[in-house]
């Protein structure tokens, strides 16, 4: 069974996952955006808009996503519609998964859990690696405690912050990042 015909059954409504393409990109960025920043991003509980102000990403750059060797943007979809993504890119012997959204009106229900196990299957499936690695803000209690509901655990590693996202953007200061990771059934 191939990646776009794999389907799960959430709450009687199905969702379906296959690699973004090119002319997904802009619509990638804004559910991204949407879920991270600004008013929409309230409706669920994952929002940075807290944090931080401005775009996350842009069409442009989801693009070199997903035209970067090693790297695919898995999209999950429910009735042919977006409502999730999530960045997977090979790194050494690991995967690293960052830009992990589901729409914010649809978080809390389940989809998340589906997708990030669909997610792992699909790094082994593709690179064969064992061990799934992200970057989370150290600050977002929640969001680590998630993560560590789904088997990652704490590395004790930590970030700065990228030096392009300059204070401006920055509602609270000295944000940092906390390296997580999971090894993989």
């Amino acid at each position: 069974m191939s990646l776009e015909q794999s389907t799960l059954a959430e709450n009687h409504k199905t969702v379906s996952f296959r690699h973004a393409i090119k002319s997904d990109a802009a619509a990638i960025a804004i559910l991204v955006n949407s879920a991270y920043r600004g008013d929409s991003s309230r409706a669920g509980w994952t929002t940075e808009a807290d944090l931080l102000t401005g775009t996350r990403i842009n069409a442009e750059e989801v693009m070199q996503l997903i035209e970067a060797d090693q790297s695919v943007v898995l999209l999950c979809l429910q009735n042919q519609e977006m409502i999730g993504c999530v960045h997977l890119e090979k790194t050494d012997d690991a995967a690293y998964l960052g830009m992990f959204v589901v729409q914010p009106i649809l978080q809390g229900g389940g989809i998340g859990k589906q997708f990030m196990q669909a997610a792992e299957a699909e790094v082994q499936k593709l690179w064969g690696v064992k061990k799934m690695w992200m970057s989370v803000i150290s600050v977002r209690s929640e969001l680590i405690a998630y993560y560590e509901r789904r088997g990652y655990v704490r590395t004790g590693r930590f970030k700065p912050f990228p030096a392009e996202i300059g204070d401006e953007f920055r509602l609270v200061k000295d944000l940092q990042f906390e390296e997580m990771e999971k090894v993989l059934a």
